[in-house]
């Protein structure tokens, strides 16, 4: 197996700035700003549910959030997601989550 040959010395770049083109390339960087946002919900609805009911995607303010089983669903969905969307907030300090949409894992 053959590998290309660098062309001429490479610029010594700052860690945090290789690490901010790499997450920008692999397309996690979105995801990283988004961190507080599922940390927020993952706090307010705590680990019991929290393991029932997983924040998967954050859009737009848009909270999709993947529940395993049809109870929960109804259960969020009906009585309780407002609530628990009222506390991620809160914990965010800002109204960041303008609505939450449950739906059931595949």
């Amino acid at each position: 197996m053959r590998y290309a040959q660098a062309k001429g010395p490479r610029e010594a770049v700052p860690i945090a700035r290789a690490m901010e083109r790499f997450l920008g390339a692999s397309g996690l960087s979105e995801r990283v700003a988004q961190w507080p946002i599922f940390r927020a919900w993952s706090e307010a609805i705590g680990s019991a549910l929290g393991n029932h009911a997983r924040a998967v995607r954050f859009a737009m303010g848009n909270l999709y959030v993947e529940v395993d089983s049809a109870a929960h669903l109804h259960e969020l969905s009906n009585f309780t997601g407002e609530q628990y969307r009222s506390l991620a907030n809160a914990r965010l300090g800002s109204e960041q989550i303008r609505r939450v949409h449950f739906q059931l894992k595949r």
